[in-house]
């Protein structure tokens, strides 16, 4: 394989290609909640929107009360993060209907994109580990005695 002649540019093309394919993914999504509908289910239960509201209220309040108490603190956190669980879990996120020549596009630009800035970011460290074996001696010293020691223990294996 040839070696690339312009990496920055090659950084940058896979960058502006990752960067349209997500703008075009984004355009054909449709995101929607359903906070104050439905409610949700969790481990059986059915729970309505409203009340999750009142573990958060109860823990403000115990704040207040106990004077910010290290359990108070706890459960309004614990209610936070139920809240913010019920926006997530509540969230409908639809694809919009596309033909299979947009949902290639989308994929080629996306993945594509990010398989160059990928090739680009990762591409140094093994040049640098290749050089570095050539120009430093120790390493190959290193390597041999590795080897060396690895034949050793199959001889020892082989006797047993």
């Amino acid at each position: 394989m040839k070696k690339a002649k312009n990496e920055l540019l090659q950084f940058l093309a896979g960058l502006a290609m990752l960067i349209g394919g997500l703008f075009i993914f984004s355009q054909k999504v449709m995101v929607s909640s359903m906070f104050f509908g439905y409610g949700f289910r969790l481990g059986g239960i059915h729970m309505g929107n409203g009340l999750i509201m009142v573990p958060f209220i109860i823990g403000v309040v115990w704040m207040f009360v106990t004077e910010g108490s290290v359990a108070s603190k706890l459960f309004t956190a614990a209610s936070i993060f139920l809240v913010i669980l019920a926006v997530i879990i509540t969230t409908d996120i639809r694809l919009m209907h596309v033909t299979l020549y947009e949902w290639a596009l989308i994929l080629v630009l996306i993945f594509g994109g990010a398989g160059l800035v990928a090739r680009i970011l990762f591409a140094g460290r093994r040049e640098n580990l290749s050089e570095r074996r050539r120009e430093d001696p120790r390493i190959e010293e290193t390597d041999k005695k590795v080897r060396q020691i690895e034949e050793e223990l199959e001889r020892i294996k082989r006797e047993r």
